[in-house]
């Protein structure tokens, strides 16, 4: 982490108790300052970089606002987005492709001797480039109008809370808080903030630190897994990304209640989805919804025919999964989504973008996509093409049985994981209201939520002795 558990467990209350001590015209600047030393404490040279996003996207958005001339707001547009990708692909992106290039021209019998780009990936610059991009666009279409007050604007960009790992918030949700006078929360407001806190931490700590073992052994040596111990790997590894990252929402989300500002909901239950589509509509939100309005839509969406939206869908995930990362083997995870979506779409697969629990004639289907879904992550964890696929063919080799008592107890410690994980989302699908009960008023139901709440410590405490691994987001 940018901070360990130590030092932000300190850092939260004093943050929260100066921000709330202070005058309203004084918080942001509280907010402000906590953002800039939270991000320095991992690496205080790369705070550079969102001080030029902040000054580019500000000074181009007060820009975009009285401009009329189309060509004139168009080549702010793209001076915006060329400053915010072309530090991204520096950083991101500049060794793998020279790497790319290189090997390309060695095979072709050049032998090229390059200076490789070898340079420190910044924490989070995925996230707050998309965040600054966002805005921009938004102004550009006159949705949004901009923000005049650059230590506000500065503040939407380093929010601290959701700075290194999302969600990607739209300056239409939280510029208007950061800017408002916020009331201080109240008993209630505390309560359910310290409940995400603590439902993010049982995720981090109790499923997805407790199973990060067994993927790391598994994909050590992928090719001499049994069948079952591969699909063992890769449920553990379902299991752990999505305990990591939506887990590490639950705690930005908490954070960001006590300060008075609400973020939005980034996980929608998405292992209850009964095909990728609509996976896609409940994972990483934040992310597939700035996909949707900002790269799919623009390209021309589902309105020009069907092979059209079979190529947008195909760009779009491709270009998402190198969001992920600079490697193939993400390319290659953008690339099976993007065949997957299309062939719904061939299908006529319809998503259920409501909030009821699948019916039990549902049930084959969830399973059906959850299986899917292990196997389109092989590539997303794989440490190359070549270790995905020595994972595959181990997963679908048929070799039942596993080589020994401890791979038995990785069966039975990720099948409970598992139960566990499709509980927490079945609770919040099945019983919306009683849930709002507990955690959103949780002294209107004080045994309810105290008995959440000790289940949810005892499972830190038992597992808190365990290695914790990084989030696995914070390399985007």
């Amino acid at each position: 982490m940018v901070f360990n558990s130590l030092v932000y467990a300190l850092f939260l209350p004093a943050v929260v108790g100066l921000h709330w001590s202070v005058r309203p015209g004084g918080r942001r600047w509280v907010l402000l300052v906590a953002s800039y030393v939270f991000y320095a404490a991992w690496d205080w040279r790369f705070l550079g970089l969102i001080f030029l996003s902040t000054a580019v996207d500000y000074t181009i958005g007060r820009a975009l606002a009285p401009e009329r001339t189309e060509r004139v707001r168009k080549g702010l547009l793209i001076a915006s987005v060329a400053t915010n990708l072309g530090i991204l692909g520096v950083f991101k992106y500049g060794g793998f492709f020279t790497e790319s290039a290189a090997a390309l021209l060695d095979r072709i019998g050049l032998e090229p001797n390059p200076a490789l780009l070898q340079v420190v990936l910044p924490v989070g610059i995925s996230f707050y480039t998309f965040q600054t991009i966002s805005y921009t666009f938004d102004v550009y279409r006159r949705k949004l109008s901009p923000e005049r007050d650059l230590p506000t604007f500065a503040l939407y960009v380093a929010y601290f809370p959701q700075l290194v790992a999302g969600p990607i918030e739209r300056a239409t949700n939280l510029l208007p808080q950061l800017r408002s006078e916020r009331a201080r929360p109240d008993a209630e407001t505390v309560h359910s903030a310290l409940g995400l806190i603590l439902l993010g931490l049982v995720k981090k700590v109790a499923i997805a630190d407790a199973v990060a073992p067994v993927v790391n052994r598994g994909f050590d040596d992928p090719g001499g897994l049994s069948s079952i111990s591969a699909w063992t790997t890769m449920i553990a590894f379902a299991l752990q990304v999505y305990g990591d990252f939506s887990g590490y929402t639950d705690i930005a989300r908490g954070t960001s209640r006590l300060l008075g500002v609400e973020l939005r909901v980034n996980f929608r239950q998405p292992y209850l989805s009964r095909n990728l589509t609509e996976y896609w509509n409940r994972w990483h939100v934040s992310l597939s919804s700035w996909l949707r309005a900002y790269l799919y839509v623009p390209l021309g969406g589902n309105r020009h025919g069907r092979w059209t939206t079979y190529r947008n869908l195909m760009i779009t995930m491709t270009l998402g999964g190198l969001w992920h990362g600079a490697a193939w083997t993400f390319v290659a995870w953008g690339v099976l989504h993007g065949l997957i979506l299309a062939g719904e779409r061939a299908l006529g697969v319809e998503p259920d973008d409501s909030d009821r629990l699948p019916a039990l004639r549902h049930v084959p289907a969830v399973v059906a996509a959850f299986l899917v879904w292990n196997v389109t992550l092989v590539p997303f964890r794989s440490s190359s093409l070549g270790n995905a696929g020595e994972m595959l063919a181990s997963m679908f080799s048929g070799a039942l049985t596993p080589s020994s008592l401890a791979a038995w107890g990785d069966v039975l410690m990720v099948a409970v994981a598992l139960v566990v994980v499709f509980a927490i989302d079945v609770l919040h699908r099945a019983r919306p209201a009683r849930l709002v009960a507990t955690v959103r008023r949780p002294l209107e139901a004080p045994v309810a939520s105290g008995a959440l709440a000790g289940v949810g410590i005892v499972a830190l405490v038992m597992f808190s002795g365990s290695p914790s691994d990084p989030f696995i987001y914070f390399q985007f």
